[in-house]
């Protein structure tokens, strides 16, 4: 019998703070742990990710002029509401173990929504055999600000660091200290006789990350596999307003208490070469909110060491703040409501396109946009097929690890994971920034690590499963 380390180390369930002197000294230049071998049902999947596909529904998905959410939703050619129904009727072609729903809201006249309107996110489920949830998204609204465009209406990084959008920033503005007053900003939504239905292509931006979901929604759908997870692919709508509809699912979510394990957001995924002219294909950038332990900082780089075990040539750049500077996104909205959300972001960025009519389909590289979606597929199928993670922490939030039996050991405490096969535990230096060394320790559900302080290191633990 082989296992198969199946957990997400990224959870705040999988993290209590310890220390030890018996684990082996730190590296001075610390890696992620050895990939404990590849399951071939996610090497596969992971191959089955089509450039043609991706493109062919790029395309068609461009092809509705705009796609603003206060553009025209009665035509059935044009605009947000022919767009959202086109990814409803594809996602349900895709495979009947798909569960396709809209998921609709309606929203009030605002600062950026100048009149009530219906939103709509399109949401399809491939249900598995738990409960919890694994999501990967994204926007699928766009925006032409014209010659305003660029980086304007973009919600701030937040300054309180829970993830909230706050003030939009008008282009190069800079970003004041926490506690300043802001400067006056006029928001770009609500200039005189706005039209919201002229060309708003939006194919990068974020047609790249829509198309995306709905070939990952094929391709597990298709795989055949059977899931512990159940697995959700979304395209959001009003991003471009201020995270409207990922942050109106955000807060239901947290009121009828989903089991959100972990969120995969794709924003701006589909270009390789920079607006300087700078060419990279083979990174992408990854954002996650903190502090160093937190859920999301987890999740992304539990990512990264998948992405490195199955899509080795494409590099996952870690990037430790909630996202670019002075920019949000649709995980934020997440991240307020606590979840572990994560916002993937291309490497080299071109402003001068966004928000434009040249965001069009000829910036988007399809081989660096397939790279990105088997990154986002390798972590995904990972979690799903994992047992749930193990519990390390009391019914009020404490760490379940003490210093018995001596008074200085390293007394290690969880509670079993349904279906899982053993345990691993992961440690590092309080100091270090990921895991650095890996032990598995069998079906057990406590360990001690002998003559250890449990205040100079940091301990994890992972269900494994029998592969």
């Amino acid at each position: 019998m082989t296992y198969r380390a199946a957990v997400v180390l990224a959870a705040v369930l999988l993290y209590a703070p310890a220390h030890a002197q018996s684990p082996p000294p730190s590296s001075s230049s610390p890696r992620p742990p050895a990939a404990a071998g590849l399951d071939p049902r996610i090497e596969k999947l992971v191959a089955s990710i089509s450039e043609q596909r991706l493109r062919q529904l790029l395309e068609k998905l461009v092809s509705f002029g705009t796609r603003n959410t206060l553009s025209d939703a009665s035509s059935p050619t044009r605009g947000i509401g022919a767009a959202r129904q086109w990814i409803f009727d594809e996602l349900k072609r895709t495979s009947p173990r798909l569960q396709v729903s809209f998921d609709t809201y309606t929203i009030p006249q605002g600062r950026r929504i100048t009149r009530e309107v219906e939103l709509r996110n399109v949401m399809a489920v491939l249900p598995g055999k738990s409960p919890r949830r694994i999501y990967v998204s994204g926007h699928y609204d766009s925006m032409n600000l014209g010659a305003r465009g660029q980086l304007a209406g973009n919600t701030r990084e937040p300054a309180d660091g829970r993830g909230a959008p706050q003030e939009v920033v008008r282009p190069g503005a800079e970003a004041q200290a926490p506690g300043e007053p802001a400067a006056p900003a006029a928001d770009p939504q609500q200039r005189p006789n706005q039209d919201y239905d002229i060309d708003a292509p939006g194919a990068n931006d974020d047609g790249s990350g829509t198309v995306l979901s709905m070939e990952l929604a094929r391709v597990f759908a298709e795989s055949g596999i059977e899931f512990d997870a159940t697995l959700v692919f979304m395209t959001v709508a009003g991003e471009e307003q201020g995270l409207v509809g990922a942050g109106a699912y955000a807060r239901k979510a947290r009121a009828e208490n989903v089991p959100i394990q972990a969120w995969f957001n794709n924003d701006i995924v589909g270009g390789s070469v920079g607006g300087d002219g700078i060419t990279d294909g083979a990174s992408i950038r990854l954002y996650s909110i903190g502090p160093e332990d937190s859920p999301s900082r987890s999740l992304a780089q539990f990512t990264r060491r998948i992405a490195a075990q199955y899509v080795p040539s494409h590099r996952v750049r870690l990037l430790a703040r909630s996202d670019r500077f002075s920019r949000g996104g649709d995980h934020s909205a997440l991240n307020a409501q606590g979840f572990a959300a994560i916002g993937f972001r291309e490497s080299r960025e071109n402003y001068s396109k966004q928000h434009g009519p040249d965001d069009t389909i000829d910036g988007v590289d399809f081989r660096y946009l397939s790279q990105n979606a088997r990154v986002n597929a390798a972590a995904m199928a990972t979690l799903a097929l994992a047992p749930p993670p193990p519990g390390v922490t009391t019914a009020t939030g404490m760490p379940t690890i003490d210093r018995r039996p001596s008074g200085y050991d390293a007394h290690l405490r969880w509670t079993a994971s349904q279906g899982a096969a053993g345990y691993r535990v992961f440690w590092r230096n309080a100091w270090a920034p990921e895991w650095e060394h890996e032990l598995y320790v069998g079906n057990v559900t406590e360990y001690v690590f002998p003559h250890a302080n449990i205040d100079d290191w940091v301990f994890g633990v992972a269900s494994v499963d029998a592969a």
